[in-house]
């Protein structure tokens, strides 16, 4: 039935698309070019509409423009651009299947200087208005608008960024870029810091960011002076919506089901009603009177601990459900005051409560490949069963004020900026299978967990310019948590072969922690821009600035297990009820089950770091070249702090870096243009890797821990690239690039018995090295009016090099994909309302899990456990768009609709005794996500 409503579902966008195409009757064109009345130089961007119609489009980087489907008859061209006078042309007479055209000089709106201010905030929340200023950059960028948003459909941060070149999303959240996973990668919203929200490594999560808020996002792949020196692989910066164009609000409501969750049973553990709104840690976390450490020898102690320490609920509970549910609400305003000041206020809030099942996952783990038998030789083999609710509430407000300039040699902008997004998850995961380290056990197991993470982000900043001056400043404060309160592990084992034939609970095999993480940063930053040369027609500019920055964290955990004394006065056969039934308040006592506190002081830490910063550059343009050089010098201190149950340890960690870098521009023409970039960063240590506190990763079934002695990584960084613009919103681009990497900071594990603990470690260097090509082009040329095409893919190619003595093996970074590709066709029809697109994505294998010869012994193949990858897999998603009135819209989205097994693999290889080399394959996870549909309403006033 799925399959049939799927293959209905893709003949009915194409029938769609046809129709629509063909739909179209003989028109006219109109088409001209827009210069400045006075340099008459071509004004870039301009808007150019038919009066009375939706039609519309912009010039080009030379000032041309092109109409279509205009319809026969007399029509008024209206021609507008911020700091002009609005230009509307008398009736045009417009004949089927002839081109009209139309030239236009613009004059500049001296007397209206609040128009000129809002020159310096340049719009590019538009494909046209941000391809505009990534040609007009010194920088090697890539980026995407709020229009593309619009066409994808995209739902968050983490969907929308997966689009743009040399991309790609590892867990649905973290970015990769080029290759190069999240900690080589740096985020910036609105140009201040935020926090890490996840305690194992530096990573924003993209996925907490609803698309909604967002105006552009941008990332810069070149260093710059300007630009912190910490990473490698992309800097992303975010940038929501500030200033409002008109007065509007807009309510969307979607809803959405996956053919794999939505309807079917779905397992949870009940919460509070404060999980509808992401904030259910409350009433998990522990309660009060619990002591710091609960002294195991103290009987009241325990015994009140184990009676009322905790939120005991149990109860693993099904529902089926039903639709996904999303809400959005959005508001724009500005206030223009008689005296010529400007205010602006830009707000959103949203919504949304989504389920996510995974079912029949396999989920393995192999020791050394067994080649004398040709047989794989498991370490653990599970069957999971996961199901995840998540809840996003997300909020944003930001204020701008315009002052009436005094001239128009005197402008300035201030702006206040706050962003809130809160996430609450509550999972579940049943999990069944055998163990066979020691011994051969057949093991049941369930987690109970409930994660949060919260995120705020406030700024002031201000931007002045007097005269050739230009002076911008921000001060920012950013706060992020993560709450994974009373995380439930139970345990169940059974082994015929000694007479146990029913799963049963054993001592410790109930276990339940607690974290606590607070990441707080306090940033400010001043940036001066002054030609040197102003009355030149292209003067030398000096650019220099000042960055500091403050970043605390603290990181807390508690343990515990439960344990009872043989004899205790418990029910017959206690060890094999349902967990809700074991952990029943009669069963609970310091003489029957009781509470064992296993929480260590050194799982805990509290860190901080300084990074004082101060860059100078310059802008020398030379002819047909544009030449931009300098250098960052950065002070960077971080102090962790570890906890011992005799006295605490400081480790500081002190790094002075200065960081050259060189952009070079070659202008062939106003629409083609050669990129050359070199410069210098690094990637330092992370809070969490720098301690030695561990943590149990249930997926992994592993412990993670951190290493003191970890190294920064310094990296070399090159790039050379071909951009034409071939008219507005269109780009062709071909570049290449290559990473030298000293220390570059890798996961490594050690085999405890079986069980595996993860760790960080510096490898001695690495190389990286690809291409990335980029195409956005309407189809117009090919007769396909009203079709635009997106495609970007990326060749990519890594080598770690490790000690030749040691027990790792050279092999690729870790999260790097060997290519990557995306592609969109877009139809829009403004005639008509109607807008669809067709999307497709692919990542090639990549390493998610590092392999590693089991012994020094040499590394042979006999004796290595190999690296385990991703697996290709190819997505498509399906969006219409069709607009009922002035003020409704419809949206229909597809997602996932191939619905490809999500694989994971090993490709262990061996040499038989004749000498032959042998190579296999082993599956060590693999689930099915489904796909999912959506359908949004959206009302626009």
């Amino acid at each position: 039935m799925i399959k049939k409503f799927i293959r209905s579902y893709l003949i009915l966008n194409l029938l769609l698309l046809a129709s629509a195409a063909a739909a179209q009757t003989p028109s006219g064109v109109i088409r001209g070019t827009v210069l400045d009345a006075k340099s008459k130089q071509p004004v870039i961007g301009a808007s150019v509409s038919v009066d009375g119609t939706a039609m519309g489009t912009a010039t080009d980087l030379e000032g041309k423009f092109l109409l279509t489907g205009v319809p026969a008859g007399p029509s008024s061209v209206r021609i507008s651009f911020l700091s002009y006078k609005p230009f509307t042309s008398g009736p045009l007479t417009i004949k089927g299947g002839e081109s009209t055209e139309l030239n236009v000089e613009l004059v500049e709106e001296v007397s209206e200087l609040e128009n000129v201010v809002v020159v310096a905030t340049r719009k590019v929340n538009s494909d046209a208005g941000l391809l505009s200023q990534m040609r007009e950059m010194s920088l090697v960028a890539s980026g995407t608008s709020a229009q593309a948003i619009a066409k994808t459909q995209d739902r968050d941060a983490a969907e929308v960024v997966r689009r743009i070149p040399g991309i790609s999303i590892l867990d649905d959240k973290f970015v990769v870029v080029r290759g190069l996973a999240q900690r080589y990668n740096n985020v910036w919203i609105n140009g201040g810091a935020v926090p890490s929200s996840e305690a194992d490594t530096r990573s924003f999560s993209f996925d907490i960011l609803p698309s909604s808020q967002l105006d552009n996002m941008m990332i810069v792949k070149s260093p710059a002076p300007e630009i912190p020196g910490d990473f490698s692989g992309g800097f992303v910066l975010i940038r929501t919506k500030v200033l409002p164009e008109k007065n509007s609000i807009q309510l969307s409501y979607t809803t959405g089901f996956n053919n794999v969750t939505n309807f079917h049973d779905f397992k949870y553990n009940p919460g509070s009603a404060a999980d509808a709104f992401g904030f259910g840690s409350a009433s998990r976390e522990l309660r009060s009177g619990v002591p710091d450490r609960v002294d195991d020898s103290n009987t009241e102690q325990v015994d009140r601990v184990t009676k009322n320490g905790f939120r005991e609920d149990w109860r693993v509970k099904s529902r089926r459900p039903l639709w996904d549910q999303k809400f959005n609400f959005a508001i724009n305003r500005k206030f223009d005051r008689e005296n010529g000041d400007r205010f602006g206020l830009v707000g959103a809030l949203n919504y949304s409560n989504t389920n996510k099942s995974f079912l029949n996952m396999e989920n393995s783990r192999y020791g050394i490949y067994n080649g004398d038998e040709d047989t794989k030789n498991y370490s653990y083999k599970y069957t999971d069963n996961q199901y995840t609710n998540d809840v996003k509430l997300g909020a944003m407000l930001n204020l701008s004020y315009l002052p009436a300039p005094k001239d128009e040699n005197h402008i300035n902008k201030y702006e206040f900026r706050n962003l809130f997004n809160q996430l609450g998850r509550n999972r579940y995961t049943e999990r069944e299978g055998f163990q066979n380290i020691s011994g051969y056990y057949d093991q049941q197991k369930e987690e109970f967990l409930y994660a949060s993470r919260g995120s705020y982000t406030g700024q002031f900043a201000g931007d002045h310019r007097i005269r050739h001056t230009r002076l911008d400043w921000n001060a920012g404060y950013s706060y992020a948590n993560k709450r994974q309160p009373d995380r439930r592990i139970v345990e169940r084992q059974k082994d015929p072969g000694n007479g146990i034939d029913q799963y049963q609970i054993d001592q410790s095999f109930i276990s339940r922690d607690f974290i606590r993480l607070d990441e707080h940063i306090a940033s400010a930053a001043v940036n001066l821009s002054q030609p040197l040369n102003p009355s030149a027609e292209r003067p030398i500019e000096l650019k220099a600035g000042l960055y500091g920055e403050y970043k605390t964290r603290t990181y807390d955990t508690r343990a515990f297990e439960y344990k009872w004394d043989i004899g205790a006065d418990l029910p017959q056969g206690f060890a094999s009820l349902p967990i809700w039934e074991i952990m029943l308040p009669s069963n609970l006592g310091a003489d029957k089950i009781h509470i064992n506190d296993q929480s260590e002081r050194s799982d805990n830490y509290k860190a901080n770091n300084h990074l004082e910063a101060a860059y100078a550059a310059f802008n020398i343009p030379l002819g047909k070249f544009n030449i931009y050089a300098g250098a960052r010098l950065e002070l960077f201190r971080t102090a962790v702090t570890t906890y011992g149950n005799v006295s605490d340890k400081k480790r500081t960690y002190d790094y002075t870096n200065l960081l050259p870098s060189l952009n070079a521009t070659y202008n062939f023409n106003r629409k083609s243009l050669l990129r050359l970039a070199y410069g210098m960063t690094v990637n330092r240590p992370e809070f969490r890797e720098l301690s030695p506190s561990t943590y149990e990763d249930f997926d992994m079934y592993s412990l993670v821990m951190g290493n003191p002695n970890l190294k920064q990584a310094v990296v070399q960084n090159l790039d050379l690239r071909y951009e034409w613009y071939p008219a507005s919103g269109e780009i062709i681009s071909l570049g290449a690039f290559y990473k030298r990497f000293k220390n570059p900071i890798e996961w490594t594990y050690t085999d405890a018995g079986g069980s595996y603990i993860y760790s960080f470690q510096n490898a001695l260097s690495a190389d990286l090295y690809g291409l990335e090509l980029e195409v956005k082009k309407d189809l117009a040329f090919m007769g396909l009016r009203n079709f635009s095409l997106a495609f970007n893919a990326s060749w990519i190619k890594s080598n770690v090099h490790f000690p030749s003595d040691g027990i790792e093996h050279d092999r690729p970074m870790q999260g790097q994909s060997p290519y990557l590709v995306n592609t969109g066709l877009f139809y829009q029809n403004d005639k008509i309302g109607f807008s669809a697109a067709v999307l497709y994505n692919r990542i090639g294998k990549r390493i998610v899990g590092i392999g590693r010869t089991a012994d020094s012994q040499g590394n042979t193949q006999n004796n290595t456990i190999p690296d385990i990858y991703e697996m290709p897999r190819n997505a498509v998603d399906i969006t219409l768009s069709q607009r009922l009135s002035k003020v409704f819209e419809l949206k229909l989205s597809g997602r996932d609709l191939l619905a490809e097994n999500i694989d994971f693999k090993q490709f262990p290889t061996f040499t038989t005794a004749s000498g032959t080399v042998e190579h296999r394959e082993q599956v060590t996870k693999s689930y099915n996500p489904g796909r999912s549909f959506f359908l949004t309403v959206v009302a626009a006033f």
